[in-house]
């Protein structure tokens, strides 16, 4: 996917990050890549690389580590306007490289980002690498458990299969190989979502804990902790809490949102790098 120049003066230009064309398994996608130290990848929710997304990335980034932002759907550094945002979303669920509906099977695109996932190791070095997935990515994170290198798993508000509210988006083999492996070398997935999310619900927090067991660490957030100021695809299409550590939180001091955006950045940097606590600096590449 090709960068393109903000349509918005809400829009995020990206200009602190390298957009790079990476291929993998013959298929090349745009990675915005920042920052120095271990790799996280950062998967954007619906409807893209949002200005709330590319901020959390930047919070990953100046933590102490390397970020690559995959552009998936949308266009990137897009305000999340309503209808442009359904657009994208409409697309993306008859898209062959994503499994939208029905329980028991995984997306093709996380094969790919399975891929990312060694490819970002091998540039970086270090432990491992971490991934954090939102809302129609969220899942990804869990599947992306088959590679190797991948350590730290954060699952945010993850929302497929849309049709099952208490459904899994990953096949039954793929779920059985990552419990083996979560069990085999004590390693934990982290899960947030907010009470009365429609998209990530209960239902489907209690579906990861009874196949996952103790390795599913889940944190869920009171409803009215949620930014009540969201942009108007969030505001108008999602229509209820949902995002944890972008459109929904609240950037300040004490809000359950910025502990739930600490405890996620501690949890990359003590899987990834064995630090206690997060560390702020500005490297960028």
């Amino acid at each position: 996917m090709q960068q393109t120049l903000p349509q918005d003066s809400r829009d995020d230009d990206l200009a602190d990050f390298t957009p790079r064309p990476i291929t993998l398994d013959g298929i090349t996608r745009t990675v915005y890549v920042s920052g120095a130290g271990p790799a996280v990848i950062v998967m954007a929710e619906m409807p893209g690389i949002s200005p709330d997304v590319a901020r959390f990335a930047r919070w990953v980034r100046d933590s102490g580590l390397r970020v690559y932002l995959p552009a998936l759907f949308g266009r990137d550094g897009a305000y999340p306007e309503a209808e442009a945002g359904m657009q994208v979303f409409r697309r993306a669920c008859v898209s062959a490289e994503f499994r939208a509906f029905g329980a028991g099977t995984s997306s093709p695109v996380a094969v790919w980002l399975r891929a990312l996932a060694a490819f970002a190791h091998n540039e970086c070095g270090g432990q491992g690498v971490g991934a954090v997935g939102m809302c129609f990515t969220g899942n990804f994170a869990l599947t992306m458990m088959l590679e190797s290198a991948m350590l730290a798993p954060v699952l945010c508000q993850p929302s497929l299969p849309l049709d099952e509210p208490g459904g899994l988006e990953i096949s039954p083999g793929e779920l059985a190989a990552v419990r083996e492996r979560l069990d085999r070398e004590d390693l934990v997935v982290r899960a947030y979502r907010f009470e009365g999310d429609r998209f990530c619900t209960e239902q489907r927090f209690a579906a990861y804990a009874a196949a996952l067991g103790p390795r599913f660490e889940s944190r869920v957030l009171p409803a009215d902790a949620a930014n009540s100021d969201s942009p108007p695809f969030f505001s108008q299409i999602i229509g209820c809490p949902h995002s944890v550590v972008t459109a929904h939180l609240v950037d300040a001091a004490g809000e359950p949102t910025v502990a739930a955006r600490d405890e996620i950045i501690t949890f990359l940097l003590e899987r990834l790098t064995e630090t206690e606590s997060p560390r702020r600096d500005t490297t960028t590449i």
